[in-house]
């Protein structure tokens, strides 16, 4: 990875971008600025579904209307392309089968359904957000290692994942820390905090944790400037750049923008997108200033992991035998 700074944006076209994304945006940008170094824009279209022609559109008249400028992506090209993640699914799959010959990934038959069944079971207490910040990162409820082997093993084929989804065996009780550029010092113990999570879908696209790993890498970015929202998914990534032995980037999380009744902004949030108030006649000074009513910024507060330990114990006991070395 080069000594020169290399940050990314890195927007997804499910929909309009909003006030919070554009604030972390700008924070990305300026620090890049700031460093004399590169920002590059990757258009993380994964996820076939939900990602629209015209979104990617926005995307670019959006930041571009806030001042945000970059030297690499779709539309102006760089050495580190394609900038699209919908074109980098050999990468994707290069990454996979490096993970699933160390023994790292096994094959899980679990739907979403079955996941969330097992949360809503009898013996479940409580509520594990409640006020506590939500991390877009979590694959929704911790997964309780149904389809998980006693040991580690290498899949009899590494060709091809489709067909089954993949999970990454995290290894249990080993700490992952550290230090974030704007919240400082971050702790999180693997199988406490965090399950075994999806690298590839069924349906054969990659998983976020998977993509973003690849991506950053191969764009050799030595920075990521994200919401709060990612903090725990930066202990996963962690555990991948381990897994593959690469070195991560360092990591500043910039704290959410939520609505008026404490929520965190959605894309769903239209009356909040930045294209809504551009239409509305804000300025992008109103916008990125934290001017705008209903809207607040929030970090992770103090206590709120500990309660999420607290909780995961009583769903989850005991722990599963430790990641054999």
């Amino acid at each position: 990875m080069t000594n020169l700074y290399r940050g990314r944006l890195a927007p997804s076209p499910t929909g309009f971008l909003h006030v919070g994304h554009a604030r972390t945006f700008w924070q990305t940008y300026l620090r890049a600025r700031d460093a004399g170094g590169t920002l590059v824009f990757r258009n993380e279209d994964l996820d076939p579904q939900r990602s629209r022609p015209e979104f990617v559109d926005a995307m670019f008249e959006d930041l571009r209307w806030l001042g945000i400028t970059w030297q690499e992506g779709p539309d102006v090209g760089g050495l580190y392309g394609p900038y699209e993640q919908s074109r980098r699914r050999g990468t994707y799959l290069e990454i996979w089968r490096c993970l699933a010959r160390g023994g790292f990934l096994y094959p899980c038959t679990c739907s979403r359904k079955d996941l969330n069944r097992l949360a809503q079971a009898p013996h479940e207490t409580g509520s594990e957000t409640g006020s506590m910040l939500r991390f877009e990162g979590d694959e929704g409820p911790m997964y309780p290692g149904t389809c998980r082997p006693l040991r580690a093993a290498i899949p009899p084929d590494v060709s091809d994942p489709a067909g089954v989804n993949w999970r990454f065996r995290v290894p249990d009780g080993e700490v992952i820390e550290f230090d974030d550029l704007h919240f400082g010092p971050q702790r999180f113990v693997a199988g406490l905090d965090f399950g075994d999570f999806p690298v590839w879908r069924r349906d054969g696209v990659p998983a976020y944790q998977l993509a973003v790993v690849a991506d950053d890498a191969a764009m050799q970015i030595t920075e990521v400037v994200r919401g709060a929202d990612l903090l725990l998914s930066t202990a996963r990534q962690i555990l991948l750049y381990r897994a593959l032995a690469w070195l991560a980037p360092r990591w500043f999380h910039c704290p959410l923008v939520l609505d008026e009744h404490g929520e965190r902004l959605a894309k769903r949030h239209d009356a909040l997108s930045i294209r809504a108030l551009r239409e509305q006649g804000k300025r992008p000074d109103e916008i990125l200033r934290g001017g705008l009513p209903h809207t607040k910024a929030l970090g992770p507060a103090a206590g709120q992991l500990e309660e999420r330990r607290r909780h995961r114990l009583r769903r989850f006991l005991p722990l599963r035998p430790a990641f054999p070395r």
